[in-house]
């Protein structure tokens, strides 16, 4: 019987009625990514842009928690289309592209993410976890419908060119990370700075007009809620090193050291 493969982040996103809720996995821990998969959160992101996961560790975790009703994303390290093809064939569906600039930026990772004639995507569907070694039916010329695409906007030219990196055919949605647009704006540490709220506010209605859902990081719970109310469909709202950090220093203040 041919295997099928999970509802795109795409597909989760239109189907959904509310905002998709979801936290960040940077430990490289396949562990902590499962206790992260039960949590009841909706979604996943798997960094390996600032974390030290590397691609076995990606195709692991996303092996882990492929048993638990939880939608991973794969951020990968960059736009480079070689990174994208291999976190494609171990397996990742979703992935989200940092530091796109421009609508031209975002064509060329489209590309990377296509099959020939639409794309440069290496074939290597019968050696690779993506098509499931090729027991997935109609794998190759059903591509697209199995992985999605959502690309970041983090710098202020970036929010610039909202409009038109949205509405680049194949990104089926933008992330806003107001750390790294917060430091182009010379405001660097201050995610919740009044311009920097602004910006992202901005950025939210340029995509939303384009008829693209668009999400954002946010940590602060009244921030994520700002974020909310202004129509975000998906946001990260903490991230697995940061809880284990939080939740050890409450702990020695509650227990502090004799000196």
């Amino acid at each position: 019987m041919p295997l099928r493969l999970a509802p795109t982040f795409r597909e989760e996103l239109a189907q959904s009625t509310g905002p998709r809720i979801g936290m960040w996995v940077t430990s490289g821990s396949p562990v902590v990514a499962e206790i992260c998969a039960g949590s009841g959160l909706d979604w996943l992101l798997i960094d390996t842009e600032h974390s030290p996961v590397g691609l076995e560790t990606v195709q692991t975790v996303l092996q882990t928690i492929a048993a638990y009703p939880i939608t991973p994303l794969v951020r990968a390290p960059s736009g480079d289309a070689v990174a994208l093809k291999q976190l494609l064939d171990l397996g990742a569906q979703n992935l989200l592209v940092p530091m796109v600039d421009s609508a031209e930026e975002a064509e060329a990772v489209v590309r990377a993410v296509r099959y020939p004639p639409r794309g440069v995507r290496g074939v290597g569907s019968a050696l690779s976890r993506s098509a499931r070694w090729n027991r997935v039916e109609g794998y190759l010329p059903n591509a697209d419908e199995h992985t999605s695409l959502f690309v970041q906007i983090e710098s202020t030219a970036g929010v610039g060119a909202a409009s038109g990196i949205a509405a680049v055919d194949g990104v089926d949605g933008v992330f806003v990370g107001p750390s790294d647009l917060a430091a182009s704006m010379g405001l660097l540490g201050q995610q919740t700075h009044p311009d920097v709220t602004a910006a992202v506010l901005s950025t939210f209605e340029a995509v939303r007009a384009q008829g693209k859902p668009v999400g954002v990081n946010a940590f602060d719970p009244a921030q994520a809620q700002r974020y909310l109310d202004a129509g975000a469909s998906f946001v990260l709202v903490g991230a697995d090193v940061t809880l284990l950090a939080q939740g050890s220093e409450a702990l020695a203040r509650r227990h502090p050291r004799e000196s």
